[in-house]
């Protein structure tokens, strides 16, 4: 997926590009909306995440001349601070397609980065696999080896993200928010939760796929043996 990130703030817009590129999205930079408007002539992006307040050329007016001049529907994410209701929706009405409130998480970002994309192209992989592991989206079921592993939704929900994303890894943070959202539990529930999962998917069988990486987070890979 090509992203096109428009953000004045650089330290802001190298933290979005370093965390998407860790999933192999291809990022591209511009810091004001004049530069974005001269790449989109010359280049084609998959998504576009733009902040509102910026020198030269604002979010709004990007927007307008993206959709009015250069006629593309290339789904954008606004990022700002203004938070009301008459903000959205002047946002949609110059026609962004979602709209992200400052400070935000990282995770929730490329989560609907993910969901424009799936959403104006389709793609979304039915079938994931890692290793001799085997999940499908579509009946709800994994195999390992051949042999059906029961998981129940919450299980199956980490283990599809931790998939889809691999080699890369999830840290504690991100599988919060992809199961409870802004508002995690107090204790410790996602510990057992993924005790669960390690017990269904690696405990029967020689090797381990699902790691843990000390002050990191949880990767699913097949690693040589030591």
């Amino acid at each position: 997926m090509r992203v096109l990130i428009v953000e004045d703030n650089t330290d802001i817009s190298e933290n979005i590009g370093d965390y998407l590129s860790q999933f192999d999205h291809i990022v591209d930079f511009a810091d004001n909306g004049i530069t974005a408007i001269g790449l989109l002539q010359e280049e084609s992006f998959d998504v576009i995440v733009v902040d509102v307040m910026m020198p030269k050329m604002d979010g709004l007016t990007f927007c307008t001349t993206l959709r009015h001049e250069l006629r593309l529907g290339t789904p954008v994410i606004m990022l700002t601070a203004r938070d009301t209701l008459e903000d959205k929706l002047k946002g949609f009405h110059h026609g962004a397609d979602d709209y992200l409130v400052k400070p935000f998480q990282l995770p929730e970002l490329h989560v609907r980065i993910q969901a424009l994309y799936q959403r104006r192209f389709g793609k979304i992989q039915p079938q994931l696999q890692v290793a001799d592991l085997v999940l499908d989206r579509a009946s709800k079921q994994v195999f390992r080896q051949g042999h059906p592993l029961h998981l129940n939704p919450i299980s199956f929900k980490i283990l599809a993200h931790l998939m889809s994303i691999s080699p890369a890894t999830a840290s504690r943070r991100d599988l919060e928010i992809l199961i409870w959202g802004d508002e995690p539990p107090d204790s410790d529930v996602l510990r057992t939760h993924l005790y669960k999962l390690r017990t269904v998917v690696d405990k029967p069988f020689d090797s381990q796929l699902l790691h843990t990486l000390p002050r990191v987070g949880y990767q699913l890979i097949e690693k040589p043996p030591a």
